[in-house]
């Protein structure tokens, strides 16, 4: 019974929180997949949907200005990058049943301490980094989605001739005032619709941030399973019995993480080569735009940018961090196989070491679109390249 309930408590404290983000939006691995999680999902795409359209059709109609047109891109941006992980966390979705069903698996048959220490680190880890991404980004719909009830800005509100009479449009969370007023929206219902759009910004951020924590609990999770599997290389006795049989359980294991691995690193490839193309080009945007609200002490503007430009920041560094360490992980298996009493091997068995060397001398990692790796090196170009672009708008705003 204690080792049921604390099964359960494991399991409870690595899965629970990431539950309660996917499931809402009819990702959650672990669930039936029926009519209903396809309802949910459905109901996920609206949300990150509706931050694609309205901006666009604000664009289209000429009816924003220049601080308008910047938020415009960036929830144009979030909204496509939602909607694109639903459609391909649904089509991939074997792929995350198969690593998150090992997981419980795991946690169901551990019964070393000082292992289920490591996946409780992991698990631990895995919360740290998904905490500030998911947070930033609510406080950052927060911020949009006050703004209009404050009245910010009622002074430079753009104004448009309908029926001989000029009527101040009103201002929404999403930017969507003339798109309101061309489908003769009810000025009654408005504080109803900015609430929509608000609740629509939250599904979009489960949609977007959601499930890079999803992603990335996994693959924290898998992380440890690696440094387990480097745990028994290294203290793998030559003297007990069966030396074949328990060496070739090892291997398997191995081959088993790495076939996981590699399905996440499939799932991944292609969305994250559409987020470090967006990422880069909004981080410059939005400096930009900091850079301005700084110029003019606009605080409103500012804290806009800065809550944005914090949010994608924290969603690049935490994907490069664990990329880089996954890499790591799988490729230190070769040095926790040559701490091991690897020279009083049997002969046949020595010889079988250099097949796990040569796995894991090009191991699997995160990559976006297969030819850009997930590390910190990339991290470093990413921000270098970014900050080198900001000072030349910086110097231009200043002459």
């Amino acid at each position: 019974m204690a080792m049921e309930k604390r099964w359960k408590n494991d399991i409870a404290y690595a899965m629970t929180p990431f539950k309660l983000i996917a499931w809402p939006i009819g990702v959650w691995p672990l669930q039936n997949y029926n009519f209903y999680s396809l309802l949910r999902s459905a109901l996920g795409i609206g949300g990150a949907g509706l931050m694609v359209i309205l901006p666009s059709i604000e664009l289209c109609m000429g009816c924003t200005d220049a601080e308008q047109n910047v938020d415009c891109i960036m929830l144009i941006c979030c909204g496509m990058l939602g909607v694109l992980k639903m459609i391909w966390f649904r089509i991939y979705a074997n792929s995350l049943i198969d690593n998150y069903s090992s997981a419980m698996n795991d946690y169901l048959t551990i019964e070393n301490v000082d292992e289920r220490a490591i996946m409780r680190k992991h698990a631990f880890i895995g919360r740290i980094v998904s905490c500030p991404m998911l947070c930033l980004s609510y406080f950052s719909c927060m911020i949009y989605g006050l703004i209009p009830f404050l009245g910010y800005d009622e002074g430079n509100q753009i104004n448009i001739t309908r029926s001989m009479n000029e009527d101040a449009i009103l201002k929404y969370a999403i930017p969507s005032g003339c798109t309101m007023e061309y489908f003769h929206a009810p000025a009654s219902m408005y504080k109803a619709f900015c609430l929509i759009q608000v609740v629509a910004m939250i599904l979009s951020t489960n949609a977007h941030i959601g499930n890079d924590a999803l992603f990335l609990n996994i693959t924290l999770h898998i992380c440890g399973q690696v440094k387990i599997l480097r745990d028994h290389f290294v203290d793998f006795n030559v003297t007990s019995p069966r030396v074949h049989d328990r060496f070739n359980a090892l291997i398997q294991r191995h081959c088993y993480l790495i076939m996981l691995t590699r399905k996440l690193a499939d799932m991944i490839s292609f969305i994250l080569l559409i987020e470090l193309f967006i990422i880069s080009i909004l981080l410059c945007v939005m400096g930009l735009q900091f850079m301005i609200a700084l110029k003019n002490n606009d605080t409103v503007m500012m804290t806009k940018s800065l809550m944005v430009l914090c949010t994608f920041l924290s969603q690049l560094t935490v994907y490069s961090l664990i990329g880089n360490y996954l890499k790591s992980q799988m490729e230190d298996i070769r040095f926790s196989i040559y701490q091991s009493a690897w020279c009083d091997f049997p002969a046949k068995l020595m010889k079988n070491l250099i097949f796990i060397f040569m796995q894991t001398e090009y191991p699997v990692a995160l990559q976006a679109g297969n030819f850009i790796m997930i590390n910190l090196s990339t991290y470093m170009s990413i921000l270098k390249s970014s900050f080198s672009y900001l000072s030349v708008l910086r110097v231009m705003l200043e002459t």
